[in-house]
């Protein structure tokens, strides 16, 4: 199956369950018949550390000082510029519950599958005598999970349990459970709420039930709400503690939904009526007819669930098809388990399944903000470096299909996360530059943007690159889209009003210089971890300049941005060949890391590449060859695959990318590890891995597009569709042996040059018509 995955018996630790998301709620599946666990998650759910009322420090008047003394050569005056703030993680996102299902008298039933269908977000698992159904909808922003079992035979317990991993002292919970009477259709409440209340109708029973758990954080002043809606076809539902007992059902219905809130708020009552009204909707009742039955089994869904999931599936699927991977594979690899396939790592079916499922997984975990460094799940509350969104590599990296692979749902997302912090932004510049502008953190847990990252061993306060590297996609999602974003063009500006202000003149005729400059994570080998022009700072203030002075080529500024990015230092090529990671020359280079931060440049930028500046890109890739993998965390190896793409390197970019698949990176969810050996839960290499595979199939920028740039061997032969140029056109490709054809859909008249193998010329498109491009394989 090239658009799901499937295993043969249930997830046993919570990073193998299967996911389900709507960019909002997050879902992790089990599968287990005995005792099914539905891990609830929420983008919101970060727990209150004393982080999220800390500002950035007031540093300006300290500036001049540490300007002074870097450019005087004292290298380690960076280390005390903030040393007496604390250092402060961001506020760790966590999971809410899992609701579970434990079924009485479950035994061994043959017949056990598990499987996601990754054009639906529609995760199932069954056995012979049990089913269960789980996807979060897209519409209504809601949880919904259906299990069935024989006619009559199902009984089972239902709770909200709170005890996950990692769980920390200091929170409080109270819970509920409330067995509603029901009459006439499912979803009338008459009468006070009683427990055990059941309703014969139609020859079967119907009953209803709200479960409930509040939790409120160790600071008092904060809390979560999590309400699942239980109703119950042709059994009993009554109150037993804490949990819900069913008994001789046929399928029971779980809607679920939870909302972090102020601890004097309670979103219970409104919950549950929402909840309500999702049943009441259907005519004909849980148990009833009516409703649009998706095909499949007739016991697979109910009229609710299916009327849910007939809403749900436009929104989703639409998305997730837009763009596909389809190569030459062997049929019965591409039906094995998704655990026996990642066992057969120079399989172009696994290739297959993994682009897919990163899409999946990185459509499903972007919607009200984009992915953090688990996606939009985790099963433990001990989320390693806080679940944040990490800026300096992570984040930018899985978010890099979005334009290109054609999922702008990825793109609001992320433009949701910006356009929210920009204030935050204004408010690091001002504080610790004394700047106008904006300077994004290097870490956020989605609520603030103020930058608190203090370590002599990593100042990431000192990083200044951030809010260029975060607002690139957005630029590269406007050009492929065609569709302006109207807040964007001002963010721009403040972008280069903050270079304005902080770039450093060394004389009318030298260059300025970026300082206090930071690569992250890195350090020279003879210097401190704060310098002076470090490469991506340098591009970052290049970049953008020239971007705000080009979208606003009338405003009063451009003049000026144009003429202090062409005061920047230039890049320097070292002794051994390689594009510098500092300007300086007093510098050495540290080769050994997992960061390639003085690439910037190359990927994203496209600054730097083979066509218009071949002597910085033959640096650029001997920097790339001599650069070491330090810890060998997957968002360094795709980093290198990126750049290598665009740098044409087959083998370089190959290699990277079958290190990952041959290191035992991936979960049976299909979702990433950070370390090989599947050790630390991350979305990295899961969501970064499709762009990888499309820029070493398709590159553009808005006046190119290179062809099969650096096709790894495991993708001989096969078509890639539906991707977006940064030209403004859609276009589908095939190779196979010696040529390609590509298919071009231009929204504008322009000409562009075409790069594929040997061939180089220009291409006068013209829109709305199609135009078929027949050309030779890379060499």
């Amino acid at each position: 199956m090239r658009h799901g995955t499937w295993e043969p018996q249930p997830a046993r630790r919570w990073e193998d369950a299967f996911l389900s998301g709507n960019g909002r709620h997050g879902a992790m599946v089990f599968g287990d018949p005995a005792d099914e666990r539905v891990v609830v998650n929420h983008h919101t759910l970060v727990r209150p550390n004393g982080s999220e009322g800390v500002g950035p420090p007031a540093l300006a008047a300290e500036l001049p000082a540490l300007r002074a003394a870097l450019l005087a050569g004292d290298t380690r005056a960076p280390e005390d510029f903030g040393a007496r703030y604390p250092h402060l993680w961001v506020q760790p996102f966590h999971p809410a519950f899992q609701v579970r299902v434990r079924r009485r008298g479950a035994g061994e039933e043959p017949g056990y599958r598990r499987q996601v269908d990754f054009t639906t977000g529609h995760v199932s698992a069954m056995n012979d005598g049990w089913r269960s159904d789980v996807f979060v909808s897209r519409t209504d922003d809601v949880i919904v999970h259906r299990v069935t079992g024989r006619p009559g035979g199902l009984s089972a317990d239902v709770s909200l349990d709170e005890r996950l991993a990692g769980l920390p002292d200091g929170l409080s919970f109270a819970r509920s459970v409330v067995c509603e009477a029901v009459g006439g259709a499912v979803g009338e409440a008459v009468g006070e709420a009683v427990c055990g209340a059941v309703c014969e109708k139609d020859g079967h029973y119907d009953a209803r039930a709200v479960l409930t758990l509040r939790t409120e954080y160790a600071n008092g002043r904060t809390a979560f709400t999590g309400t699942t809606l239980v109703a119950v076809a042709g059994g009993r539902a009554d109150a037993a503690g804490d949990s819900l007992r069913i008994t001789g059902a046929s399928a029971i219905l779980l809607l679920t939904r939870v909302e972090r809130h102020p601890a004097e708020s309670d979103p219970g009552a409104a919950h549950a009526a929402a909840l309500r009204a999702l049943l009441k909707a259907d005519p004909g009742g849980l148990g009833g007819a009516a409703g649009a039955v998706l095909p499949g089994p007739p016991d697979v869904t109910g009229p609710v669930y299916s009327r849910l999931l007939a809403r749900h599936l436009p929104a989703h699927r639409d998305a997730y098809l837009r763009a596909e991977l389809i190569l030459t594979a062997d049929p019965a690899e591409r039906e094995l388990p998704g655990s026996a396939l990642l066992r057969r790592p120079d399989s172009p079916a696994l290739l297959e399944r993994l682009f897919a499922a990163g899409r999946y997984h990185l459509l499903s975990s972007s919607g009200m903000l984009p992915p953090r460094l688990t996606g939009l799940w985790t099963g433990d509350w001990d989320t390693a470096w806080s679940g944040a969104f990490t800026t300096n590599a992570n984040l930018n990296l899985q978010v890099s299909s979005a334009a290109a692979g054609a999922l702008p749902e990825v793109s609001r997302a992320h433009a949701e996360l910006v356009r929210g912090q920009l204030a935050d932004w204004r408010d690091n510049a001002r504080a610790i530059f004394g700047a106008r502008g904006i300077v994004a953190p290097s870490h956020t847990d989605g609520e603030s943007g103020h930058t608190r990252h203090f370590e002599r061993a990593y100042p990431l306060h000192l990083w200044t690159a951030g809010a260029d590297w975060l607002l690139h996609p957005l630029v590269d999602e406007v050009l492929t889209s065609g569709r302006p974003d109207p807040w964007l063009p001002a963010a721009l500006v403040e972008a280069a009003q903050f270079y304005e202000d902080f770039l450093v003149s060394r004389g009318p005729d030298a260059p300025v210089a970026v300082v206090p400059s930071y690569s992250p994570e890195n350090r020279p080998a003879n210097a401190s971890w704060g310098t002076v022009d470090a490469t991506m700072d340098i591009a970052a203030a290049r970049h953008a300049l020239t971007t705000a002075a080009t979208c606003h080529p009338g405003h009063p500024g451009a003049p000026r941005w144009r003429a202090l990015a062409d005061r920047l230092p230039p890049y320097r090529i070292n002794e051994d060949g390689a594009l510098a990671e500092w300007a300086g020359q007093e510098l050495e280079e540290t080769y050994d890391h997992r960061h390639i931060s003085h690439l910037y440049p190359v990927w994203p930028l496209d600054e730097i590449n083979p066509y218009d500046t071949p002597a910085l890109a033959a640096a650029a890739h001997r920097a790339l060859e001599l650069r070491g993998t330090e810890n060998d965390s997957a968002h360094g190896r795709l980093h290198t695959a990126l750049v290598a793409a665009r740098l044409r390197d087959q083998e370089l970019a190959g290699g990277a990318l079958r290190h990952v698949l041959h290191g035992d990176y991936f979960h049976d969810s299909l979702m990433s590890a950070h370390y090989p050996g599947r050790d630390v839960y991350n979305a990295d290499a899961a969501h970064t891995l499709p762009a990888v595979l499309i820029e070493c199939l398709v590159q553009s920028s808005p006046d190119r597009l290179v062809l099969l740039p650096s096709v790894p061997r495991e993708c001989a032969e096969g078509t890639l569709s539906g991707i977006r140029t940064r030209f403004g056109a859609r276009l589908d490709l095939r190779w196979s042996g010696e040529r390609a054809t590509a298919l071009l859909w231009p929204s504008s008249d322009r000409t562009i040059d075409v790069v594929a193998g040997s061939d180089h010329y220009a291409l006068t498109l013209v829109a709305g018509e199609q135009h078929v491009l027949s050309v030779p394989r890379s060499t």
